[in-house]
């Protein structure tokens, strides 16, 4: 199952969390959402707030969990339970 990030492309912990994945090997797609524009930007931002209540990035999803801000503890266990088949 491939992972996705809600990023910001200026946002320092956003970095982090792509050079973090990057260095696991982590199969993952994202979008800097303050890069899309007009009406997808717009939809974007609504699914972030749909999905965490705020509009704080990143956001980490794999499957159906997800996680806001730069954790490697939370990270690693997103991804220990979507390999196990638990989200």
């Amino acid at each position: 199952m491939k992972a996705f990030l809600y990023a910001l492309s200026t946002c320092y912990h956003c970095q982090r969390t792509k050079k973090w994945l990057n260095e696991h090997q982590v199969e993952y797609d994202y979008i800097d959402v303050d890069l899309a524009e007009g009406e997808e930007k717009k939809r974007l931002v609504q699914e972030v707030k749909e999905l965490t209540g705020t509009t704080q990035f990143p956001v980490f999803k794999v499957g159906g969990q997800h996680t806001v801000g730069f954790s490697e503890e939370r990270f690693r266990k997103l991804l220990e339970e979507a390999a196990r088949g638990n989200s």
